[in-house]
Formats: structure tokens, C-alpha cells, sequence
């Protein structure tokens, strides 16, 4: 999940797994896989930051408790 800025100010929650496209023209506009759509004020690279960041997180966290199992 990535907190994002819609254009009039307010923060919102996006689930990362669902964004199937980002585009700038010049809003950065995320295009969801069920079809949603959300401008926001980041950039796309932003975004993308953002998602990987948290993946990252994940995947991090899921390899330390793999290593942590008796």
C-alpha cells in the first residue's frame, strides 16, 4: 500500500498490486486493473518509487521470518 496526494490536497491509500498503468500528460494519471483511475500530484516516477519501496519492504520482511523459523 502507497499513500498518494490527489490533486485537490487530500492523501489517500492505494493498493500497489492493482496498478496496471501509470501515464503523464501532464498529470500522472494510475489506471487500475478494475478499471479505476486516480490522478494524483506525484510524478510517475514517484510512484513507481513508491511501489518499490514497499515491495521491497515486503520481500524483505518475508525473507526474515523464512530465516527465523526453527
Amino acid at each position: 500500500m502507497i499513500t498518494l496526494t490527489k490533486l485537490n490536497k487530500e492523501e489517500f491509500v492505494l493498493n500497489c498490486d492493482l496498478i496496471e498503468t501509470i501515464q503523464e500528460n501532464p498529470d500522472t494519471t494510475i489506471r487500475l486493473t478494475n478499471g479505476n483511475i486516480y490522478i494524483v500530484r506525484e510524478t510517475m516516477q514517484d510512484v513507481v518509487d513508491l511501489t518499490v519501496r514497499y515491495k521491497r519492504s515486503w520481500f524483505t520482511g518475508l525473507r526474515w521470518q523464512e530465516g527465523n523459523k526453527a
